[in-house]
């Protein structure tokens, strides 16, 4: 524990490009913040090559390294400076696509192009929450180690296991008796809707939706409806509607 740590140019220089996935890829690590973030992804099995902590703050860390709340100031991507950040290693194997078999009895989360890494956070604490443990994602959507994303997942990235491949392949593959749902405004009413204990759940980008590709697979079509009158939004934030629909599925089929 050493609080005169020095921040050199050439590990700052790192430090700053990991906003950047190629970035990520060249020095493979990630960034997370903030004390309960990082422990939970400890505590996951994630490996971690640097955590530091503020000097004085009390906190007992697994390799920790005590440090100046200056130098946090000067690595955090956060408005308010946090206790603790760590550099954790990407993992070194992707994860496997799920079976046909694994779909038709569970629930899986697919996202098509979904663009916000706030939004993708978001969308896996709810995932995790909701107990669904399998994400499938296409190759355009945003990155799940985007410092953005790890932060607004609050660590459940270490819970949920994101898949990228194409899409459009995937649900392609599946056979006809694995319901495959999407969200969209010609869909039926979600209340009054029957849904199945397994599935797959499409959400698609934040401006268009589901992809015409992927939406030519998608056998059980879904409507988030507005309730009252003079409603003047035009649809849900896409983790919002993503929370909405595995609430329904999860109020029908508990466990």
């Amino acid at each position: 524990m050493n609080g005169e740590f020095v921040l050199t140019k050439a590990m700052a220089k790192e430090f700053a490009s990991l906003d950047d996935a190629k970035g990520r890829r060249r020095s493979g690590m990630f960034v997370a913040e903030g004390r309960k973030c990082v422990e939970t992804l400890l505590d996951g099995g994630f490996v971690a090559r640097h955590v530091f902590v503020e000097a004085g703050a009390g906190i007992e860390l697994p390799g920790a390294v005590e440090v100046k709340r200056g130098f946090l100031r000067d690595i955090t991507r956060l408005s308010a400076t946090p206790s603790v950040i760590a550099f954790f290693e990407l993992p070194s194997a992707a994860p496997e696509l799920p079976s046909a078999e694994f779909c038709r009895n569970n629930l899986v989360l697919a996202l098509d192009r979904v663009q916000d890494p706030g939004n993708i956070g978001t969308i896996l604490r709810t995932a995790d929450w909701m107990g669904v443990r399998t994400v499938v994602a296409s190759k355009d959507t945003v990155d799940i180690f985007n410092p953005k994303a790890v932060q607004a997942s609050m660590g459940a990235i270490a819970n949920v296991k994101v898949v990228y491949t194409d899409l459009e392949t995937f649900v392609t593959s599946l056979p006809s008796d694995v319901g495959v749902y999407g969200t969209f405004l010609d869909g039926d009413n979600i209340y009054a809707s029957p849904l199945s204990r397994g599935g797959v759940v499409v959400m698609g980008n934040e401006g268009s939706g589901v992809s015409a590709g992927v939406a030519a697979h998608v056998n059980r079509k879904l409507f988030i409806p507005p309730f009252g009158s003079g409603c003047v939004s035009e649809s849900l934030n896409v983790s919002i509607a993503t929370a909405v629909v595995l609430s329904q599925f999860r109020q029908r089929f508990n466990g």
